[in-house]
């Protein structure tokens, strides 16, 4: 507070002078500045002080020494306390010079009084003093000065305080040690002409440098935990190094060095003239040699690294010849410090480029030279190191390669070298690497600019193609989108520099290349591969070469889905490359179709496209604000999440767009082209839109809307007042509203609009505070606390706070979390005057003076009341008192509230806040020890603690006798052997673990928030030891005997919060805790026990986890390590002779723990330090006799494998491509390595006696199974690994086989593969009696057919390569026929034969053939005869010979061949049938439009016998589903297909239907069977099928109801998109029925072609929207595609030409054909109308006023997406138009009438209760309440909808209808009740703010137009 002190003496100094006004201001400026917490903030008030400063440097120049002094020294202070920020200092140190001119001499002065009484304070310096110290000498001139001055006395203090550090060790996370080596490391760095003296000179030489010396090397050798602290220290000592006079002197002390860590603890170090005794290692862990040698290439002189060594032979430096083997050495070792590793390589790297010029001269020839041994293990070290998963290593790894190259490349110009073949190996080995391997692409775009883009492109064709399939795996898009971009930026040098042509010849000469990869993947139905095409390729191309624009636009003006994306992704790069984009009408039109189409991609991108701009201040358009009103409220209840972020952040830009360009046009800064009428309607436009969205997101947050609608409303509402509002957020640093934001929002209020905190958007934001979901209620609640005033008010507090109250006693959890989160936003909303009119704790209440600790006293009063009900009666507390709630509020009131964590600061409260967090720490205590022993039969919390969680059996007996208790003996019920828990026994369960599970999160919380190291150490420990000790208890006790995993990952969150900051505390008794815990839990694993632990406590193994992932990460984790070695220790103990299978051992136990910590996700890659000893240690429990050890050992070898190779990455085909090779895998785990390969050796070594079984052999197959390929290189780390796996053919057993094959492929490179093929296809058999073993042969077909697999799949191979293996094969072709009596080796040479289609000659081809054909038509006669011998694998032989057949007739298109597959499919063998189906439903071979044809028709001609035959209902499920496959596509129906089902078609149709309406097959068969009836009633749909339409309407009547499964659902929405078009043809007029139709319809007619199929079309759209509201999205996306169908315009083929739409749109469509085909029918209205429900509004209310005692589960909705209020509001003007088209005396007004007769009286007296209700209020215990009732608010959305729609019907109809029994009244009179009711509403926020225009919802459309297809434009 030094700095105050003297602000105050300055200003009373200078109150009464001149310059006083000046002075005051900057004074102010500068308080400003040290009380703010924002750096925004600060450097905004320091901004002006400067400023302020300029202004008074001239008076001070004028005044005296004396009169200057005050403003100085006051100026001084404030630095001194800104030394933390070298931003601050140096704006300060600006401030100071310029006050100071004509004044040096006193600044000097006062600078040397503050520095000196600095230094003087004490021998040790505080952090604070070091940081002082370390900024005046980085960045103040004076304060270097008085340091060189006072030397001496600054290195003794930093010694002293070093070493005091050293000896105190303060805390493992404090930064003391760390500052005082950084002033250290200045002070070398900044006076090393001083420092010199004092290190080489013999009459200079300093003791106390000597000591400070001897304390560095005690930190570089792990006298400081710190890790960084060390590498910092290795720092310095280099940059000691550099202040020797003479190189070679610099050179002999880091040699001197560097051979210190072989004598460590011995002998003596020269270090110049300072001899220092060379510090012991406490514990090597490698790391000194690392800090050493980081240090020295960080810093040290070149000069000195480059010098000749006279101590060593052959002209020997530093930089070569120490230096780069120390780097070699520690890339080998696998420490936690790879980064750091790597990073030494990278700097080495650096110097060494550095210095080439002098090290040419020292050495006079190469320093790289070509087959250098310093070449080899530098390319070595590099492609060692390039596939390892260390984050930031890649960073290296590419500037490694660059650098290599390029000194390689220096080199060959110096010594004129033409030959150049480091480029060429490097390529080589790149274009060996399968193309999954990250690292292969790095090297590449190194090697580029130095070999020519043609030439890498000539050497590696299918590099396009490797880049493609890269972009569809994120890990991969990065480095293959740096590849495209290298390559074309050198081909652009390349053409521009060769041909100097124009851009457009640029574009054509990219495109040749390029166009077919950007085009394939901006079309490719994968989003992420389109999306990273998008992103990371095309933006980049078109700034590029801009030329290319229009030959992308021409590539992509299809109208399917993928190219309107693709189209949008170009014109969307295209407006953010140029700035502006104008749009013809085509172009607009086909826009208005993106964003309507149902891909979510299309739309958003359409979206973005609208809403981007490259600057932010350019107004949008008329255009885009239009489609931006008609795509959002169509798109709001959309159930993608990933779809809601990105529309809120496109929505946001266009936002900020209109925000910008109206500050602009207000400032007058607005665009010279715009005049002020357009400004003005800019500005209103802008206005307006801002206040549309803002209506349509509070009128979307109705309780009765779905999930969907309110998070999207809440989102959108976020950007509106993130954007729109000058609320300021400190915390942020991007996002805050522009400075005249006041001006924009001042004259949007002047025009009645942005009323962003009215009445009713406070009243929907609190009806989200008790939705059932945590997403809305905790958004609601920030927008609320954030944005909306800092109180309630009064009543509405009251009110809130008593609903509160209530919910936090609801036994359901999401409505006790409600009233959690209502009791936060009221204490963050609420002052001291709202507090006391709560109905608080009176004593809390009156005497506590923070409203925080008022309010958390009240919640504790809240949960001691609970807990004493609850041991009177755990029952009844469960009902009606659980605690879980009010623990849950403390937690949120506690953590999440900042000004609680402020109060808790505040010295005058810690008394207070100590009493308080005291009584609830033990109240948990005592809550934990009730819930727990009530589980186990044990009441209170003086029970007996057991070693272990009960079992199911004991807490089930315990929970009845709690039960019976609760109920009294006389109520005992007889509830036999139910198998489901009663509702007693759920309430209770419940009630325990979400309560145990609320209390670790808010223990942990507590601990995390209280002992942070950033609070003020004035502020004594709220949480003193003994409190710290009991909460300990509480998490053993909760982890050690529950059960329930979710209450044990709650506990464990809080207790890895509580150990972390435990052990990252200064005072050593805290750190002891979590220590003692684990020395506890270890010996407690070790001992004898009389029950088990791990299967029963699943939180035993997260005791463990949580307290070592507690340890700092940077440092290193000493109990980690003492926690692996004891359990290792533990589990290789050997078992007992006499173990009891029935309990745990020590040994399994163990194993448990450690697979904990491996998959722990806290702890990252520092258990993999410890992965050989575990991976040794799991293959031998693999192998244990005892079945627990074998289970543990598995599962700690799955833990390992994840941890070692990371998550797998998804590849575009479905397949794992992981990322890592073996090679990679084996240079990281040298010594997993040998373990694996020993194991391997082991396992294939001749016995004698037969074989034996290896346990763990099937283990490591699949861990190396899931590597890839590496490169083909001379000495590979993966060599030794091909003899063992290719012994493995042999193996007895199949999986064993299998898995070694897929092992294999790993290990030969790819450039191998052709070898090692002609070598398996040599070693089998060339005739029968040759075969020495059927498992080799089968092994080895394996084998081959793996690594054919894996070559084929790539492109690897070609048919040229692979011809010679064909003729080993055609050779051998023997082993196809009979004569090879193994049907599994006929089937896998079968499979290797079908991977090597095009290399085998004309007649082996036919030979296959042939000899198929000969057995499967042998298989025919001998199912006839029924003589057919069954063998072993004869079904697999049989499957394999029918998928080759249709492999090759898909692939040779051959007639004959695909009539012989046909034969096939009617034959009667089961196996073959299937086989074939199988294969057309997966799609395999589908290219072939021949083979598809002829199998539909097949099945097409099959279709009566089977459905007559009916053998098997699998068979027939995938007999239907085969033929819907093939004529998925509407085009592949043709008239052939017609003729083969003449005559069967209407009895196929009556077989399916009658099995749809009477049988019950099964919800797949009926799917197959329901879509297969609507196939062919398409089809074959006459006037004389009139009956089967009905039955088949009918039947999807009855599966479309929401109570029927998804998958009915489903086939009901299939079938109506199938033949729903068709069948509504006839019933439509000529116009509609044309566009239908197509070509056979010649004439059109004004009346339908078939008036008696209009109910029919009725019924269709109406079930239409009935599944347009379906919870399921693809049941909604079916039938949409029946709307798509319907509103096709005229001339568009279905195949080509339907743009299938969103469900909202296609909603809109069927509204629109509704009005315009069928207005006049009578039924028409009616249909409607059933969308319409009936509530009753009386029962409802009735039900809230009851208040009711809610039970422990609510019923589950039949459709929760359904939104029956927003229905009826679309449907309100459609009807409104039905009756006003309609003539007078038409059937719809006599429909009406019918429906006002019987619906009128009841609406009337429903309005007219509603207003009895809330015409005085509602009643304070339930109106807050129904604010969030969704029952409520949907049944008064219907009843206004119908009074609405009853007013209008009265006015239609006139006179006549008044006269309507029970009504008495018209339309006026009704229209003016309405009024009346709805405002009511709206004052109680159950109703949104009425509109004169359309309601912001309402997607209602336009009066005989579509909106959507025809937007103007």
């Amino acid at each position: 507070m030094g700095a105050e002190r003297e602000a105050r003496a300055c200003a009373a100094f200078y109150g009464s002078r001149g310059l006083a006004p000046t002075v005051l201001s900057c004074l102010r400026c500068l308080r400003h500045f040290a009380g703010s917490t924002a750096k925004r903030c600060k450097e905004k008030h320091l901004e002006e002080a400067l400023q302020l400063t300029r202004a008074l440097s001239e008076g001070l120049q004028a005044l005296g020494e004396a009169e200057a002094r005050p403003l100085l020294r006051c100026v001084l202070a404030f630095q001194m306390e800104a030394t933390s920020s070298c931003s601050s200092f140096q704006k300060l140190e600006q401030m100071v010079t310029q006050l100071a001119v004509g004044k040096e001499a006193l600044l000097a002065q006062e600078v040397d009084t503050l520095l000196s009484g600095l230094a003087l304070q004490g021998e040790v310096l505080s952090p604070e003093d070091l940081q002082s110290v370390s900024m005046f000498l980085e960045e103040s001139s004076l304060g270097r000065q008085h340091w060189r001055q006072n030397l001496p006395l600054l290195l003794q203090r930093l010694a002293s305080t070093l070493h005091w550090v050293l000896q105190g060790q303060p805390t493992p996370g404090s930064t003391w040690g760390y500052l005082v080596i950084k002033a250290c490391l200045q002070v070398f760095q900044v006076l090393p002409k001083d420092v010199a003296p004092l290190v080489w000179s013999t009459s200079g030489k300093s003791e106390t440098l000597q000591s400070l010396l001897g304390l560095l090397l005690e930190v570089a050798w792990g006298k400081a935990l710190n890790k960084d602290t060390r590498l910092l220290a290795g720092t310095a000592l280099s940059m000691l190094v550099n202040t020797a006079p003479q190189p070679q002197h610099g050179a002999s002390a880091v040699l001197t060095l560097f051979q210190l860590p072989s004598q460590a603890g011995t002998g003596e170090l020269k270090f110049g003239e300072l001899v220092v005794e060379v510090p012991p290692v406490l514990e090597p862990d490698g790391l000194e040699k690392l800090v050493l040698t980081r240090g020295v290439l960080t810093c040290c002189k070149m000069e000195i690294l480059s010098c000749q060594l006279e101590s060593l032979p052959n002209k020997a430096c530093l930089l070569l010849d120490v230096v780069f083997p120390a780097v070699c050495a520690l890339s080998r070792e696998q420490k936690d410090c790879h980064y750091y590793c790597f990073q030494a390589c990278a700097l080495w790297l650096q110097r060494l480029r550095e210095g080439l010029a002098a090290l040419w001269h020292l050495m006079g020839t190469h320093v790289l030279a070509q087959d250098s041994e310093l070449l080899e293990e530098l390319t070595q070290l590099l492609w060692n190191n390039a596939e390892t998963p260390v984050e930031g290593v890649s960073e290296f790894i590419h500037s490694s390669f660059r650098l290599l190259l390029e000194i390689y490349h220096l080199e060959c110009q110096h010594f004129q070298d033409q030959e150049r073949p480091l480029y060429q190996q490097m390529l080589q080995r790149v274009v060996s690497m399968p193309w999954q391997i990250k690292a292969r692409y790095v090297p590449l775009c190194a090697i580029v600019p130095y070999m020519g883009s043609q030439q890498v492109l000539d050497a590696y064709p299918d590099l396009p193609q490797h880049l493609l399939n890269c972009l569809s795996t994120n890990h991969l898009c990065p480095v293959a989108a740096e590849a495209y971009k290298e390559l074309v930026r050198q081909q652009c040098r390349e053409w521009r520099d060769g041909q100097r042509g124009t851009e457009e010849a640029l574009a054509e000469q990219w495109a040749l290349r390029w166009l077919p990869l950007l085009s394939q993947g901006l079309c490719s139905p994968l989003p992420i591969l389109q999306s990273n095409s998008a992103n990371h390729l095309l933006t980049w191309t078109l700034r590029q070469l801009p030329a290319t624009q229009a030959l992308l636009a021409a590539q992509f003006g299809g109208q399917d889905t993928m190219s309107l994306r693709a189209w949008v992704s170009v014109l969307k790069a295209q407006k953010s490359v140029a700035g502006a984009l104008p749009l013809g009408e085509a172009a607009l039109e086909r826009l208005s179709r993106c964003l309507g189409t149902r891909e979510e991609g299309v739309r958003l991108a359409a979206l973005g496209l609208l809403c981007c701009s490259p600057n932010t201040n350019q107004p949008l358009s008329g255009t885009e604000v239009r489609l931006l009103r008609d795509f959002l409220p169509l798109n709001l209840n959309c159930d993608s999440s990933s779809f809601r972020q990105l529309l809120q952040a496109a929505v946001r830009k266009a936002l900020v767009r209109l925000r910008d360009s109206s500050l602009a046009q207000l400032r007058g800064k607005a665009p010279r082209r715009s005049g002020p009428a357009e400004g003005a309607e800019q500005l209103a436009q802008a206005v307006g839109f801002v206040e549309w969205l803002l209506q349509l997101s509070i009128a979307s947050l109705s309780p009765g809307s779905n999930y969907q609608r309110k998070k999207t409303a809440l989102l959108l509402l976020a950007a509106v007042l993130e954007t729109c509002t000058d609320t300021w957020s400190p915390d942020r640093k991007k996002g805050q509203p522009p400075r005249t934001m006041a001006t924009l929002l001042s004259y949007a209020r002047q025009r009645g609009c942005w009323d962003f905190f009215s009445q009713p958007s406070l009243l929907a934001l609190l009806s989200c505070l008790q939705d059932s979901t945590n997403e809305i209620r905790d958004l609601a609640s920030e927008l609320l606390v954030r944005y909306f005033p800092t109180t309630f008010p009064e009543p509405i507090a009251q009110d809130l706070f008593q609903l509160a109250q209530d919910t936090l006693g609801s036994p359901r959890v999401q409505e006790a979390e409600a009233g959690a989160v209502l009791m936060k936003t009221i204490l963050q909303k609420s002052d001291s005057g709202t507090m006391k009119s709560l109905s608080l704790e009176a004593e809390a209440a009156l005497t506590l003076p923070s409203q925080g600790l008022c309010f958390a006293q009240h919640l504790l009063h809240v949960l001691q009341a609970q807990f004493k009900v609850a041991r009177q009666d755990l029952l009844q507390a469960a009902a009606t008192a659980p605690m879980h709630g009010a623990i849950a509020a403390l937690r949120r009131c506690l953590l999440q509230v900042p000004e609680v964590a402020v109060s808790m600061q505040a010295a005058e409260l810690v008394q207070s806040w100590q009493e308080l967090l005291t009584c609830l720490v033990t109240t948990v205590r005592d809550i934990t020890s009730l819930l727990l022993g009530a589980l186990q039969s044990q009441q209170g919390p003086g029970a007996d603690e057991q070693a272990a969680a009960p079992s199911f059996a004991e807490m089930g007996n315990a929970i009845g006798s709690l039960i019976m208790l609760g109920k009294g003996q006389g109520q005992e019920e007889e509830e036999g052997d139910s198998v489901l828990l009663s509702e007693e026994h759920s309430l209770i369960l419940t009630c325990c673990w979400v309560s145990v599970k609320e209390i670790g999160l808010l223990l942990g919380g507590l601990a995390e928030l209280l002992l942070s190291p950033a609070l003020p150490a004035e502020v004594g420990p709220l949480l003193p030891l003994p409190t710290l000790q009991m909460a300990t208890r509480v998490f053993q006790e909760i982890l050690l005997r529950c059960r329930h995993w979710g209450a044990v990952e709650g506990c464990s969150m809080g207790f890895t919060k509580f150990c972390a900051a435990l052990l990252n505390h200064p005072d050593p008794e805290l750190q002891a805790i979590p220590r003692a815990v684990l020395e506890q839990g270890l010996e407690a694993l070790g001992g004898p026990r009389s029950s088990s632990i791990t299967r029963r406590a699943a939180g035993f193994p997260m005791l463990f986890l949580c307290i070592v992932s507690g340890e700092a990460p940077a440092q290193a984790r000493p109990l980690l390590t003492r926690c692996i070695q004891t359990l290792l220790s533990l589990a290789a103990t050997a078992l007992p002779q006499d173990w009891d299978q029935t309990l745990d051992l020590p040994q399994v136990c163990a194993l448990h723990v450690l697979q904990t910590l491996v998959r722990g996700a806290g702890l990252g890659g520092a258990v993999l330090c410890h992965a050989t000893p575990m991976m040794a240690l799991a293959l031998r429990g693999l192998g244990s006799p005892c079945w627990a050890m074998r289970n543990a050992a598995i599962q700690l070898f799955s833990a390992l494998t994840s941890r070692l190779l990371g998550q797998p990455w998804s590849h575009r085909d479905g397949c794992p491509s992981e990322g890592l090779s073996l090679h990679a895998f084996l240079g990281q785990h040298p010594k997993l390595g040998a373990v694996l390969l020993g194991e391997l050796k082991v396992a294939t070594a001749p016995t004698s006696g037969g074989p034996r079984l290896h346990p763990a052999l099937h283990a490591i197959l699949t861990l190396l199974a899931q590597l890839q390929p590496g490169a083909d290189i001379a000495g590979s780390p993966s060599a030794p690994f091909l003899e063992p796996l290719l012994g493995l053919a042999e193996s007895p057993i199949y999986a064993v086989r299998a898995m070694a094959a897929k092992a294999l492929v790993p290990v030969v490179a790819p450039p191998q593969r052709c070898r090692l093929l002609l070598q398996l296809a040599r070693q089998l058999p060339a005739a029968p009696g040759q075969i020495r073993s059927h498992n080799a042969v089968h092994g080895h077909l394996l084998q081959m057919q793996a690594l054919l697999g894996c070559a084929t799949g790539t492109g690897g191979l070609s048919a040229e390569a692979l011809h010679p293996v064909a003729l080993q094969l055609e050779a051998r072709g023997w082993l196809l026929t009979p004569a090879q009596r193994c049907p599994l080796v006929r089937a896998a040479f079968l499979q290797v034969l079908a991977l090597l289609p095009t290399s085998f000659s004309p007649g082996f081809a036919q030979y296959i053939h042939d000899t198929i054909s000969a057995e499967l038509g042998s298989l025919l006669q001998g199912g006839k005869s029924g003589c057919a011998e069954p063998q072993v694998g004869s079904a697999i032989l049989h499957q394999t010979m029918a998928h080759f057949m249709c492999s090759e007739a898909a692939r040779l298109a051959d007639s004959e061949r695909i009539a012989a597959v046909c034969t096939l499919l009617q034959q009667p063998s089961p196996d073959i049938q299937l086989a074939i189906l199988s294969r057309v439903i997966a799609g395999e071979g589908g290219s072939c439009k021949e083979l598809e044809n002829a199998l539909g028709l097949t099945l097409l001609e099959s279709l009566q016998s089977v459905l007559q035959e009916r053998r098997d209902k699998e068979f027939l499920r995938l007999y239907l589903e085969a033929l819907l496959h093939l004529y998925r596509d509407p085009s592949s129906w043709s008239q052939e297909a017609s003729s083969k089902l003449q005559g069967s078609s209407r009895s196929c149709l009556e077989m399916l239907l009658h099995m749809v309406e009477a049988e019950c097959p099964g919800p797949d068969l009926l799917f197959q069977a329901l879509c297969t009836a609507s196939l062919l009633l398409a089809h074959q749909c006459g006037d004389e099928d009139a009956a089967l339409v009905e039955r088949w309407c009918a039947a999807l009547e009855e599966c479309s109801r929401s109570a029927c499964s998804e998958l009915l659902r489903l086939a009901a929405a299939r079938s109506l998109q199938l033949a729903g078009p068709s069948v509504l043809q006839p019933s439509l007029r000529g116009t509609r029925s044309l566009q239908l139709a197509g070509p056979s319809v010649l004439q059109p007619s004004p009346h339908a072609a078939c008036p008696s199929l209009v109910p029919v079309a009725l019924r269709l759209i109406n079930m239409a929207i009935h599944l347009l509201q379906d919870e399921e999205r693809e049941v909604r996306h079916e039938a949409s595609g029946f709307a798509s169908l319907l509103r096709q315009s005229p001339g568009e083929l279905l195949q080509d030409g339907c743009i299938f739409v969103q469900d909202n749109v296609g909603l809109q469509s069927l509204l629109e054909l509704l009005l315009g085909e069928f207005g006049e029918h009578p039924e028409t209205f009616n249909s409607l109308l059933q969308h319409i429900p009936v509530l009753d509004v009386r029962s409802v209310v009735e039900e809230l006023e009851a208040n009711k005692a809610v039970s422990l589960y609510k019923e589950d909705e039949p459709n929760v997406f359904a939104e029956p209020a927003v229905l009826a509001q679309q449907l309100l003007p459609v009807l409104v138009q039905l009756l006003e088209k309609a003539p007078t005396g038409s059937p719809v007004h006599a429909s009406a009438l019918q429906w006002l007769e019987a619906t009128g009286p009841g609406v009337l007296r429903d309005l007219q209760y509603c207003r009895h209700c809330w015409s005085q209020g509602p009643a304070a215990r339930w109106g807050m309440k129904a604010l969030g009732c969704a029952k409520l608010h949907t049944a008064l959305a219907v009843l206004l909808v119908r009074a609405q729609l009853v007013a209008q019907v009265l006015r239609v109809l006139g006179e006549g209808a008044t006269a309507t029994p029970g009504l008495g009244c018209g339309s006026q009179a009704l229209e003016e009740e309405l009024e009346l009711v709805q405002g009511l509403l709206v004052e109680q926020g159950l109703a949104p703010v009425p509109r004169q225009d359309n309601a912001p919802g309402e997607l209602g459309p336009l009066s005989g137009t579509d909106s959507s297809r025809h937007a103007a434009v």
